[in-house]
């Protein structure tokens, strides 16, 4: 079951370093752009992982095309995709060793997550970090 009681959630912010952000847009208007800056104030290193970007930077960060890019351990997947599309990004989280996966508000693939938690993944389903950390006062 994907966690869902706030300590399990404030546990899973306290303990993670760093994040995988996939579905990064360097468009101000876009939810991930300031998602991704709240978080870097946060004191989270935050790796913007798009394709369609990859090699520009969004705040600083270098983009990346796919998780496997990235050459250090990922503690946290942020997902911003489509419901949809967040079963492949989870199947290469669970490839690139991560040690959980989030998706965003709207986003439900109950499937792809039952595949995280049963590759030992934690799992966060229809949250979003910049609004539980200051709610969990983080």
């Amino acid at each position: 079951m994907p966690l869902t009681a706030d300590q399990d959630i404030a546990n899973l912010l306290r303990e993670t370093r760093t994040i995988a952000m996939v579905g990064a847009s360097d468009r101000a208007d876009r939810p991930s752009y300031g998602v991704m800056r709240f978080l870097l104030g946060k004191g989270y290193k935050v790796i913007p992982v798009n394709p369609q970007l990859a090699g520009q930077s969004i705040h600083g960060q270098p983009v990346l095309a796919t998780l496997a890019e990235i050459g250090e351990p990922i503690d946290l997947v942020d997902i911003f995709r489509n419901s949809a599309a967040a079963g492949p990004v989870i199947d290469e989280a669970i490839a690139a060793g991560a040690k959980a996966v989030w998706t965003q508000l709207g986003v439900f693939n109950d499937e792809a997550v039952g595949r995280a938690e049963a590759a030992g993944l934690k799992a966060v389903v229809n949250h979003c970090p910049a609004i539980e950390i200051p709610r969990l006062g983080l």
